[in-house]
């Protein structure tokens, strides 16, 4: 396929956008990855021609992040990056100079393709599509197949519709605000990386097993995944807090892919979370105790009327006339004040889930997996990015401490259920 003529636009950044400009450091901000692992090796010249021509067709993401007077936007980038050899690990700082040239990358090692984005140009879904699509054109410009546009796979020749620029959470905020004040959770500290190198964990899991599990408890996937998760966390905080009654709640955010809940096409961010916790001071408590209370608040979090409700609160801030007027040093100061006293906080750790990935048919005997690794938090150590593809569930853990207690725990704790685990790392050898 072609690449297109570029008509440059720019975008006001969505309702959930809005905050990671203001609170990236110089040595941190919000980038996650998602990378494809073909059967062979990649042509780079080949993979640049390929996103030469998938960018004209994602003006939402092709972007670079700019500086106004009252807040950041985005302005459609002229030309695609160049993309790049892949580094020892995932998720590294994203400077502000890279994202006003591009606030997206795309990297290539051996069989692997991955693009690691800005938070705020698109969510797991908007980058899973990006992916999906620049890998249809790779494949379909190296090996001369045709690939229909599909579960996710867009048409590189099909003038993107405006509903995919659409900021959702304008579109569906109501009257009643969730309100936002949550208890401290426990975090987990360690030695960090003097390099800031990013340790990653892979877990390879039979997708079947984990899925008989949960059926049995008659939960969901994710709640299972959730309550192995808090247990592992919990046995952590035990191990450095005896004192139950001096033990803070062990808090999983969950991000929810809102599209589920609500008629959008949009290619921007359109998650919220729900956060399941366990009052670690409570006492002991037995992994089905942890099981139930983890679906449970799940069930109560996960409807279209606390969705609706968590939206408003959010837009209403945006709303607000008095902030609105504010300058963006003087807004980004308050972000960063709030964020660092609040932010991160109340969650002991981010657990993100895609779901199944499909693919069109026609890709499948060159693909043999795909991967999702979000960055780690600024305050915190550790994160998870989960998803399936074919009959493998694949769980990436990363952190920055030298400590890999949490992805220990998690892994034997799974095993201990009798779920088989297949592990990968990039533990630098000491």
């Amino acid at each position: 396929m072609e690449e297109r003529k570029r008509q440059r636009r720019w975008m006001r950044l969505d309702n959930a956008a809005k905050l990671y400009p203001a609170v990236r450091t110089k040595n941190w901000c919000n980038v996650f990855r998602l990378s494809i692992t073909l059967n062979e090796n990649i042509d780079p010249d080949v993979l640049q021609k390929a996103l030469n021509v998938t960018v004209g067709r994602f003006p939402s993401i092709a972007v670079r992040l700019c500086k106004g007077f009252f807040w950041y936007y985005l302005e459609e980038i002229e030309s695609a990056p160049a993309v790049i050899p892949d580094r020892p690990y995932p998720c590294g700082k994203m400077t502000a100079d890279d994202m006003k040239r591009c606030a997206f990358r795309v990297l290539y090692y051996k069989k692997r393709i991955a693009v690691e984005f800005f938070h705020s140009l698109t969510d797991g879904n908007g980058g899973l599509i990006f992916l999906k699509t620049l890998a249809a054109e790779y494949i379909t410009q190296k090996e001369s197949v045709n690939i229909p546009a599909e579960f996710g796979v867009l048409n590189r020749n099909e003038e993107p519709n405006d509903r995919e620029f659409e900021d959702s959470f304008l579109k569906y905020h109501g009257h009643k605000a969730f309100s936002k004040r949550e208890k401290t959770a426990y975090r987990i500290t360690g030695t960090k990386e003097n390099d800031d190198f990013h340790g990653v964990t892979i877990g390879i899991v039979d997708l079947k097993s984990v899925l008989s599990k949960a059926k049995k408890h008659g939960v969901s996937l994710t709640a299972y995944l959730a309550a192995v998760m808090a247990l592992s966390i919990i046995q952590i905080q035990d191990s450095e807090v005896p004192d139950k009654r001096k033990q803070k709640p062990v808090k999983i955010l969950i991000p929810v892919n809102l599209r589920n809940y609500f008629k959008s096409s949009s290619m921007r961010n359109f998650v919220l979370y729900v956060i399941p916790e366990i009052e670690a001071n409570m006492g002991d408590f037995t992994f089905e105790e942890i099981l139930q209370i983890v679906y449970c608040q799940m069930k109560l979090q996960l409807t279209e009327k606390q969705m609706q409700a968590r939206i408003t609160a959010n837009v209403k801030v945006e709303k607000n006339k008095f902030l609105k007027a504010l300058p963006l040093f003087v807004k980004n100061i308050g972000m960063k004040t709030a964020f660092s006293m609040v932010g991160e906080k109340k969650s002991s750790i981010t657990m993100s889930n895609l779901g199944a990935v499909r693919i069109p048919d026609e890709m499948r005997k060159f693909t043999e997996r795909f991967d999702f690794t979000l960055g780690v938090q600024a305050t915190g150590c550790n994160n998870c990015g989960i998803l399936s593809y074919g009959d493998k569930l694949y769980i990436n853990m990363i952190r920055n401490i030298k400590e890999s207690e949490l992805e220990r725990l998690f892994f034997t704790n799974l095993v201990k259920r009798g779920i088989a685990v297949t592990v990968e790392s990039n533990q630098k050898e000491e």
